[in-house]
Formats: C-alpha cells, sequence, structure tokens
C-alpha cells in the first residue's frame, strides 16, 4: 500500500491492513525521491490526477523527499466550498521537505545550516485539466 509509483487511486489501499498505514490511521509518511542530488534541479515528486474531471497536480521540487498525509484527523470542524465539512481523509497533502530526524541520521542528506550559510529551496505545484 506504500508503493506509489505506479498510478493508483490514493484510497484504494489505505484500508488494506498495513501495520504503518493503520498506525497513523491512514498515509503520514515521508517518501525519498529517487533520483535526487543536492543541486538545485527541480525534479517531479507527485502527480495527482482525476480521471472525472481532468484535473492534474504535479509536484516538483529541489528536496529529497515528500510527506504524504491522508487528512487523517480531520474532524469536520472545518468547512470548505458550499460548506462541505472535512471529515477523515477527505482531504491530503502533500509537503515537500528533508526526511524525518535527518539531524540524527548521518547517511541522511544533511538539515543543517551554518552561520553565513543560505538555504534555498524550491516547490512547484503545477495544476492543469486535460
Amino acid at each position: 500500500p506504500l508503493d506509489f509509483r505506479k498510478s493508483t487511486a490514493v484510497g484504494d489501499r489505505i484500508d488494506a491492513g498495513d501495520e504503518q498505514i493503520a498506525f497513523g490511521g491512514g498515509y503520514d509518511h515521508n517518501f525519498v525521491l529517487d533520483g535526487w542530488e543536492d543541486d538545485g534541479t527541480l525534479r517531479a515528486a507527485a502527480v495527482l490526477y482525476d480521471p472525472h474531471s481532468g484535473r492534474k497536480m504535479e509536484v516538483l521540487t529541489t528536496e529529497p523527499g515528500i510527506q504524504f498525509y491522508s487528512g487523517n484527523f480531520l474532524d469536520g470542524s472545518d468547512f470548505g466550498k458550499s460548506g462541505v465539512m472535512y471529515e477523515p481523509r477527505t482531504g491530503l497533502c502533500l509537503e515537500t521537505q528533508h526526511f524525518p530526524n535527518s539531524p540524527n541520521e548521518p547517511a541522511f542528506p544533511s538539515t543543517v545550516l551554518r552561520p553565513g550559510e543560505i538555504y534555498r529551496s524550491t516547490t512547484v505545484y503545477r495544476f492543469s485539466a486535460e
């Protein structure tokens, strides 16, 4: 259920009994992006597509990872367009970032910023319709 290298509906495997997904009440996982190098190049991180409307969102980033959160703790107290309540799993977040616990993991890309250094990061959320 955590393999999104091939196109799949987000909700198809969320209740498949995976221990990690059950622990978080849904997806709340960081994914390592293939081919990442610390060179400032924008790379594809994710594509979301709705076959019914043709809407598509592409995420490109200079970051090494992307956190996918499936709105597991939305509780209906927030309202969207036309007064629609946001219930659990009625939304998702794709957050580009370094990996959790990076400062304590020498094998992970560094998150240390020394005095005088400049941190730059770019993320593009590109929307289109087909």
